[in-house]
């Protein structure tokens, strides 16, 4: 009995511990499974180093700051919007731009006038353009014993490309003017043979190339060339050739509120010669060659502006062996005392003048060719002045300067070679400018105190005026005079526009000038002083628009008729009138 009794208890605890283990393997665990399998990488897996590039540019390419205010206008909150109604603002009619024109025109004293630009530009960034003008008068002025007819053609074209880093451009310039010694002196009768031997006709021809090249974030800003040739009927020629150019550099890198300082450097080539001179047939050769270097900074002190510069040129005068050093100081200061309305500037300068014979036929075409060609130093230039606006609608500028010049260019009237019967001297047959029919170049130091005042009165977007009033007083050192110029001159200027009228008024004032008399025939002395009148020149130019494409136009100048002289013994037309019309048009 107790035997059968463990039988059992042995028998229970052995299936008991069957049944606990087979539990146990019935119980869901968590486990890791790791999948092993080939590798495939991609580029989007690689890691990215994040470094963003500092670019630096120079500081003139910096994005400038934009400044903007709001002006709110209150509405009335009485105010309901009408629903249902679309209103539109009346702009007028709108006007199309035209890039090409052809005008034509004549007028009395038989003149006929042309003008012609054209304009195109493609897709590629390139374009090019040429303009051309001609004006001529065929009638000759009332009371001249010579021709005094005159021909005016000027003609100019160029091509412009943009590129990655630069843009540049070429133009070609062409004149050619036709001029009449025909001022001959009224203190000496001049018989008709000897009038119809005068050759008084005289051409000048130009010829001008150039190149341009603007730089883009460079430390070289731009730079030209040029290069031209002049020449005239008595086989005078000039050769000029320049290249400028213009550096900046920053400063930022010694201190970040220091602005870049810039050197305008270049060099000029002037080369010419005339067959004979004024005393006698012996030619007159000049060449000169002139450098400069200009560094110039400009920097904002608050409300004050600077501007300071040192002006140094090198000359060489290779045909009388003559080197001249300049340095001249140029400083500019300008603040406002009250905004907008009085700003003071002043300062002080001083420059180098190559003189040329084409810029003195462009001031006095009736120079003869026979000149000394040198250059003017502007020795010093100190100048006070005010500017800024009396109303929203007057503007102004009011300048006193004292200006020293050395080898000042006056033009004088020459002697002439001729009594009155004869046509030869010194065994030669006398040229056409060698009748007292020309003028010479005296050189002398000048000082000149001005006083300088312009005003601009914006009356409505229609009409505007203007004016410009100059006063001087001259001191020569060995002139008697300050030959041909004016101590007094002023013009008013007054434009009107409307959507089909268009008019504009110039009104010129010239004071008394001062010209030379001599005893006799060329070598005498100086006898006396040639007073020529002042004057007041009236023009008018006004027209009609038709449509976009065509347009009428009138001009009236010197509508007082005044018989007054430019030059001594030059009378100018009279009352002048020129009609004609623009035509408008694209390709």
């Amino acid at each position: 009995m107790r035997k059968g009794f463990l039988l059992i208890i042995v028998l229970l605890v052995v299936f008991s511990a069957n049944s606990q283990e087979k539990k146990k393997d019935t119980v869901v665990e968590t486990e890791v499974v790791n999948v092993v399998t080939k590798y495939n990488p991609k580029i989007a897996d690689v890691k990215k180093i994040k470094n963003n590039p500092t670019i630096q540019l120079l500081k003139k390419s910096d994005k400038k700051k934009l400044k903007y205010s709001i002006f709110s206008a209150p509405v009335a909150s009485t105010f309901i919007p009408k629903t249902g109604v679309v209103k539109g603002i009346n702009v007028g009619v709108k006007e199309r731009v035209y890039n090409n024109y052809f005008a034509a025109g004549i007028g009395n004293y038989i003149s006929p006038y042309a003008e012609l630009f054209i304009y195109h530009n493609t897709r590629f960034n390139d374009e090019y353009g040429v303009h051309a003008t001609f004006n001529s008068s065929e009638e000759n002025i009332k009371d001249t014993k010579l021709n005094s007819t005159f021909l005016n053609f000027k003609s100019s074209a160029y091509f412009k490309k943009e590129e990655r880093y630069f843009d540049w451009k070429v133009g070609l310039e062409v004149e050619r003017n036709h001029y009449n010694w025909y001022g001959l002196p009224t203190d000496i009768l001049y018989s008709e043979a000897v009038i119809n031997g005068i050759e008084e006709d005289q051409n000048y021809t130009y010829f001008k190339t150039t190149g341009h090249f603007k730089f883009h974030d460079s430390y070289i800003d731009y730079g030209n060339i040029t290069a031209s040739y002049f020449t005239d009927k008595y086989n005078s020629s000039e050769i000029y050739a320049s290249f400028n150019t213009k550096l900046d550099f920053p400063l930022d890198f010694i201190n970040y509120n220091l602005n870049t300082i810039s050197f305008d450097a270049g060099v000029e080539v002037l080369n010419g010669n005339f067959t004979e001179n004024y005393n006698n047939s012996n030619g007159i050769n000049y060449n000169i060659i002139t450098a400069k270097l200009i560094p110039e900074y400009k920097h904002e002190f608050g409300n004050l502006l600077l501007k300071a510069s040192l002006r140094t040129f090198v000359s060489v005068d290779t045909e009388n062996d003559i080197t001249n050093f300049f340095m001249f100081p140029d400083l500019f200061l300008q603040t406002p005392i009250y905004k907008q309305y009085v700003n003071i500037y002043t300062g002080l300068t001083g420059n180098l003048e190559t003189n040329t014979y084409k810029k003195f036929t462009e001031v006095n075409p009736y120079v003869s060719p026979s000149l000394f060609i040198t250059q003017t130093a502007e020795s010093s230039n100190i100048f006070l002045g005010l500017k800024g606006n009396l109303t929203k609608s007057i503007s102004y500028n009011i300048k006193a300067s004292v200006v020293k010049e050395e080898d000042k260019p006056l033009f004088l009237r020459n002697n002439t070679k001729s009594n009155g019967n004869s046509t030869t001297f010194n065994g030669e047959e006398l040229k056409g400018y060698e009748y007292g029919n020309s003028f010479s170049i005296f050189y002398d130091d000048v000082k000149s105190n001005t006083i300088f005042a312009e005003f601009e009165y914006l009356f409505n977007k229609n009409l505007t005026f203007s004016t410009q009033v100059e006063a001087k007083n001259y001191t020569t050192l060995n002139a008697l005079e300050s030959w041909n110029l004016p101590s007094l001159q002023g013009a008013f200027l007054a434009k009107y526009k409307k959507t089909k009228w268009y008019a504009t008024a110039n009104i010129f004032y010239v004071d008394e000038r001062m010209d030379a008399l001599y005893n006799a025939e060329f070598h005498s002395s100086l006898s006396g002083i040639q007073t020529l009148n002042s004057f007041i020149d009236v023009n008018l130019d006004g027209g009609y628009h038709f449509n976009d494409k065509f347009s009428a136009f009138l001009k009236l100048n010197n509508v007082l008729n005044t018989n007054y002289q430019r030059f001594a013994n030059f009378n100018t037309q009279g009352f002048q009138a020129l009609a004609g019309f623009t035509y408008k048009f694209d390709f």
